[in-house]
């Protein structure tokens, strides 16, 4: 299968009107425009019955005791996770295209509804959902895309996968809140093609790509 974006290059910069944070002179930091990218692909296995997308994060601090402090940053060699910041299922193969803005625009305090989405698929929640678990002014499920915001003392370049799988079966056997880890775990054995973008982001301006 192919896979492209209109919003930005494979291996580029993503630009911040599709992340969730950007960068603020005074404070640090600031709300952004939350659009999801643009999404597109072709040339898919005839035996296609729906598509899967996973966003991800491969470089969130593995420890938060210097996130966001003040007179700190994040040290570019501290031990990384992943963190999600999409999972769409039951995607119609001929759908071809997801638009900008079309699942996500702007953002949403206290949780995104979910896990109903546009032209018949569903929406997994993100890991902000966790991240915000603990603040009375954003707690709640969020799901759908939400996009990147780094931490604006992140020594370290991020980087943002946009992952497609092509299944065998029309839809994934998963309810409610379900989680990107879920999803993984349940379409294993229905993978019959993939394709993958990957975008970078950083809000700290000093901030440089992991080293080769």
């Amino acid at each position: 299968m192919k896979l492209w974006s209109d919003s930005f290059r494979d291996g580029g910069p993503i630009p911040v009107r599709y992340a969730f944070g950007k960068h603020d002179p005074k404070d640090h930091f600031a709300l952004s425009d939350n659009l999801n990218p643009h999404l597109a692909w072709s040339d898919l296995p005839a035996e296609a019955k729906s598509l899967v997308l996973i966003c991800y994060d491969s470089d969130v601090p593995s420890q938060a005791d210097q996130v966001n402090k003040e007179g700190m940053t994040v040290p570019a060699d501290l031990p990384r996770i992943d963190f999600y910041h999409w999972v769409l299922i039951d995607i119609p193969p001929n759908l071809g295209a997801i638009v900008e803005g079309e699942f996500s625009r702007g953002v949403t305090a206290k949780g995104k509804p979910g896990p109903e989405g546009p032209h018949g698929t569903r929406q997994g929640i993100n890991d902000y959902t966790e991240w915000f678990r603990d603040n009375p002014e954003m707690a709640g499920n969020y799901f759908g895309y939400d996009g990147p915001a780094p931490p604006w003392n992140d020594e370290l370049v991020h980087r943002y996968h946009f992952n497609v799988y092509v299944l065998d079966i029309p839809k994934i056997k998963v309810s409610g809140a379900f989680t990107g880890t879920a999803v993984m775990k349940a379409v294993t054995r229905h993978i019959i093609d993939q394709a993958a973008l990957t975008g970078t982001y950083h809000i700290y301006p000093h901030a440089k790509p992991a080293a080769e």
